[in-house]
């Protein structure tokens, strides 16, 4: 078996010769583009400052968890401690409280800009010295924190560990002096996670997706030396309509550069998809989509956009902010839940969901990385994560990679919310779809009543009458935690209409 076939098991020769087609062709734009750069000195390189890190000795590998496991060892005492089980400390990324002028201010729909959480003397208006507030305790049903690896111990000790040594680190962008060993370490981590030749951090999700798509509209304008470019060196960008704001906020910028053209298909509609590549003259072809939705919850169509993938030789690329840790076996994501790895040619995600911690990333080849660090421009000018972010990341991957309980226990509670109301859910994230914004914050301020931290969810985040509530469930979510939950909902939406309207597809306006 070649190299290529190794990489793709499920692949004709046929269609590996496509495949490999496909890829030169994207691979010879971005060299030719890379050449460009440095004729004109604008090609960037990352120069990492190396800090004090112990924790890059090579991890000790031991697939049998017990109560308590190390991976790394240090000074003979554990670094990287995880877990077979729920622990009680698991427990506080899903019980939070809010004080009580808060909670009032929210179910009478009052605004606020959050100043109530600030104690002020009532007669000088200065911050009190003594804050004598009472405050509601809430379950939350609302966060992105899917593995609850936000209060993990090992993942805070990590951060701890090193702002104490290290303090938070260079301040800077990461072309000047922001980027360590701390950051590369990261970055090799979540390349190999995501089974791609190297990865790019970036401060954000958003910033990610925003450096990417300005990268793409690059490509075109450096090859076309500022001339007008013509029909077939255009990049066509087709992308799902309803991706992630940072996708949609990177391409219009990317349009700006007058040398990409969009196409947008039909939610999830790979017949849509099909016929506007059909029509698309040009062979710079690039679907981008989000691999988990982050507000219908549904997956992307990822055996289908194989085979378009192979049909019409685009680049793909999968915005895997909500996949990533969640699922597959592994935690490498939705490509690797549908074993498709090979075929996503970039993928995107974030380290600020699951993770538990805060960034994002880009998982691409060593050409791509060199053409995004040199041309996109909120990766350029934006500082750097601080390092004591880049550590507690380092570790949440590995205890999220080592943790599988949590992946089994999440995948559970979505069966178990089906069992409970009927409703064909597909992923931890429900979207239970209500229409008017009215009824939604109704609902919404009924579950606040009851405990529950929901939030209606409304325009311009969703299309106007599919204003619904956004609930997700986590891995240290209980079987009692959903009892409790679905019986406060039953209360105020009818989970037979929501069912049907699922079915129907309404959410997919």
């Amino acid at each position: 078996m070649t190299d290529s076939q190794a990489n793709y098991p499920h692949s004709s020769p046929l269609s590996l010769s496509v495949l490999m087609e496909t890829m030169n062709l994207w691979d010879n734009l971005v060299e030719e583009a890379l050449v460009k750069l440095e004729n004109l000195k604008l090609l960037r390189s990352l120069r990492p400052i190396h800090l004090p890190n112990d924790q890059q000795s090579k991890p000790i590998e031991n697939e049998a968890l017990s109560s308590s496991i190390s991976d790394h060892e240090e000074a003979g005492k554990d670094v990287f401690q995880v877990y077979d089980e729920m622990q009680q400390w698991d427990r506080s990324a899903v019980e939070v409280q809010i004080a009580e002028e808060t909670f009032q201010r929210w179910v009478s729909d009052i605004p606020s800009t959050g100043d109530e959480a600030v104690c002020r003397d009532k007669i000088t208006g200065n911050e009190a010295e003594s804050c004598p507030q009472q405050f509601k305790k809430l379950l939350l049903f609302s966060g992105n924190d899917y593995l609850g690896l936000s209060s993990h111990p090992t993942i805070g000790k990590a951060a701890a560990k090193a702002a104490l040594e290290l303090g938070m680190g260079p301040r800077g962008s990461a072309l000047i002096c922001g980027y360590t060993n701390y950051h590369r370490l990261l970055e090799s981590c979540l390349a190999d996670l995501k089974m791609k030749e190297d990865c790019l951090l970036c401060p954000t999700g958003f910033a990610a997706n925003m450096a990417l798509m300005v990268a793409l509209g690059n490509i075109g304008a450096l090859l076309t030396a500022g001339r007008t470019p013509l029909e077939e060196e255009r990049i066509a960008i087709f992308s799902d309509s309803l991706n992630h704001a940072s996708i949609i906020d990177g391409i219009r910028l990317a349009e700006r550069q007058k040398s990409v053209e969009l196409f947008i298909y039909r939610h999830c509609d790979m017949s849509h998809l099909n016929a506007l590549l059909l029509k698309c003259k040009t062979k710079r072809k690039v679907v981008v989509t989000d691999g988990l939705f982050s507000m219908d919850g549904d997956f992307a169509p990822m055996i289908e956009l194989v085979k378009l993938r192979r049909k019409h030789q685009f680049l793909l690329v999968v915005d895997d902010a909500h996949g990533t840790f969640v699922c597959g076996k592994n935690g490498g994501g939705v490509a690797e839940e549908f074993n498709c790895e090979g075929d996503v040619d970039i993928c995107i995600g974030t380290l600020s969901k699951a993770a538990g911690c805060h960034g994002g990333f880009i998982a691409c080849s060593k050409r791509w990385k060199k053409l995004i660090q040199s041309r996109g421009r909120s990766f350029i000018f934006s500082t750097a994560m601080p390092v004591p972010i880049a550590a507690a990341a380092h570790a949440a991957v590995i205890v999220a990679k080592k943790e599988t309980w949590r992946r089994r226990e999440i995948w559970k509670r979505v069966q178990d919310f089906q069992a409970l109301t009927g409703i064909p859910i597909t992923s931890p994230i429900i979207s239970l779809i209500v229409g008017s914004e009215e009824k939604a914050l109704q609902s919404s301020r009924h579950l606040l009543r009851s405990g529950f931290h929901v939030t209606a969810i409304r325009p311009p985040t969703v299309p106007p009458n599919s204003c619904r509530l956004r609930v997700t469930l986590t891995a240290v979510h209980t079987m009692d935690d959903l009892k409790k939950l679905t019986t406060a909902l039953s209360q105020c939406i009818d989970f037979q209409d929501i069912s049907i309207q699922n079915s129907s597809g309404y959410a997919r306006l």
